[in-house]
């Protein structure tokens, strides 16, 4: 049985593909209090459609597979 933590990453490395095929990569930092924090990494970190990809793309599918998670935020945003 995955962890909560391990079943994210599992997520995040499957996303991954994606974002580098556009020059960017995603970094899981942690997950803690219901909420994943990630670092966006590349053309991705300034990408003007950062919170589209962020909220509609990476929190959607973590979200969908891992009922626990509450949010999913972006550390360069704190």
């Amino acid at each position: 049985m995955l962890t909560i933590e391990e079943k994210i990453v599992d997520v995040i490395n499957r996303l991954r593909p994606f974002l580098i095929n556009d020059g960017g990569n995603v970094e899981f930092v942690k997950y803690e209090d219901h909420i994943v924090y990630i670092r966006m990494m590349g053309a991705c970190a300034n990408c003007m459609m950062l919170d589209v990809t962020l909220k509609d793309g990476i929190e959607a599918m973590i979200k969908d597979e891992v009922p626990e998670v509450e949010a999913v935020l972006n550390i360069e945003e704190l």
